[in-house]
């Protein structure tokens, strides 16, 4: 299953409700929590991700706010891994290092504790990066630079859904492979 059927792409694609118009007109919101709310789709998506990174030396599994926790922490439990949380800044309650990246009308930020990369021993433990979906890009390059700032080698960045029409995975690529379940056109 390490790669997915065209069958079992449609059921995945099919479990995933488009909202027009959320949380602007003209967006058409990926909600995912129909996936989750489908047992068959979710375990076909998790043993899909298990059987990608099995056999890969991964010491953390780190998932950006919110919806990368949901599929982050579910796969590190089946791979018998760490988990990492990547949050806003002010969220964590121990000491944090940023990264910071632009939108469209502003600045924003990502962070991780400090000590997040410590548990496992090694000098540059192995972390794949994990999010529900990739539009613009920003948040994910930031995660993928504060993992390596933080003294640890993202090997990959995973995302359920690719908006690929708006090619937020490019700047990603410069640093880290990217893959992706679903591409939407």
């Amino acid at each position: 299953m390490s790669h997915l059927s065209e069958a079992d792409k449609t059921y995945l694609s099919n479990s995933i409700r488009e909202i027009e118009d959320f949380q602007k007109p003209g967006i058409k919101f990926k909600d995912i929590t129909t996936l989750l709310g489908d047992a068959k789709a979710f375990h076909l998506l998790m043993d899909h991700l298990v059987e990608r990174y099995e056999n890969r030396e991964i010491d953390y599994i780190a998932g950006i706010e919110s919806r990368g926790f949901i599929f982050g922490s579910a796969l590190a439990a089946r791979l018998r891994t760490r988990f990492v949380p990547i949050r806003k800044p002010g969220k964590l309650p121990y000491t944090t290092i940023s990264e910071k990246y632009s939108l469209e009308y502003g600045v924003d930020a990502v962070s991780i504790h400090i000590d997040a990369f410590t548990g496992a021993g090694k000098a540059k433990p192995k972390v794949l990066l994990i999010d529900d979906l990739i539009a613009t890009g920003g948040t994910a390059t930031a995660a993928v630079n504060l993992i390596n700032k933080a003294g640890a080698e993202c090997i990959e960045a995973c995302f359920v859904i690719n908006l690929t029409f708006l090619q937020g995975d490019l700047d990603i690529k410069k640093t880290t492979s990217v893959y992706s379940v679903l591409e939407v056109f």
